[in-house]
């Protein structure tokens, strides 16, 4: 991908030697280190939505229109002037490319994660957002699959477990961005340079997080 150790301390120090913000710093780092199409937010505040639009049925947590993505390999200096034009914009990742997301609620969601770590799994990235959602970030496809790789394992019903998977044309708010006006989305595993860049298959999560959400509901 065409960057260096000297390079990410450049990113992840940016904003401290430049005075950039934090949004262009994270967004250097999901295009410059981790290969991520990044695209520019709206944002809510007291339930309206910066888009403009007063019929807005999801403020806060949708692209801008308006403003076009930030492609991967944007170097900080690509992402600040990028940034420029949409200051205060949301941090937000579209799904279906380097990655999709398998969505479960946070508490299952941690629960799963300590005992995918304690089984020495590969991971990767995983969020949680302010909604009480946690998504886990596996290999491109997954959405497609997933109903049929559940079937595979006997679970019949992705939506009775309350699982969702998130796959092309969909976005998901990035840290340290706001989503919806209810607080920030955080890391519960942030990205590392062993699996941000090559996310696990799905089929090495499902089954585990299948267990948890429907131990979880049950």
């Amino acid at each position: 991908m065409g960057f260096t150790i000297g390079g990410i301390r450049e990113i992840r120090s940016g904003s401290r030697r430049r005075g950039r913000s934090s949004e262009c710093t994270a967004v250097a780092e999901f295009t410059g280190l981790w290969g991520w199409d990044v695209v520019p937010g709206a944002r809510a505040a007291a339930g309206a939505c910066s888009c403009g639009r007063p019929d807005c049925d999801a403020p806060g947590a949708h692209p801008l229109d308006f403003a076009p993505e930030v492609p991967a390999g944007a170097t900080l200096d690509d992402v600040s002037k990028a940034w420029a034009e949409v200051p205060g914009a949301a941090v937000m990742l579209p799904t279906g490319r380097a990655f999709d997301v398998i969505e479960v609620a946070e508490p299952a969601g941690r629960r799963a994660l300590t005992r995918l770590e304690r089984m020495g799994l590969p991971l990767g990235p995983v969020t949680a957002t302010p909604e009480g959602r946690a998504h886990f970030f596996v290999a491109p496809g997954a959405a497609a699959e997933l109903a049929d790789l559940l079937y595979r394992m006997g679970w019949d019903d992705p939506t009775h477990l309350d699982l969702r998977g998130l796959g092309p044309g969909a976005h998901i708010t990035a840290p340290p961005s706001d989503r919806g006006g209810l607080g920030p989305v955080r890391w519960l595993r942030p990205p590392a340079l062993d699996t941000a860049t090559k996310p696990p298959a799905a089929r090495l999560l499902l089954g585990t997080l299948a267990y948890v959400a429907h131990r979880s509901r049950a």
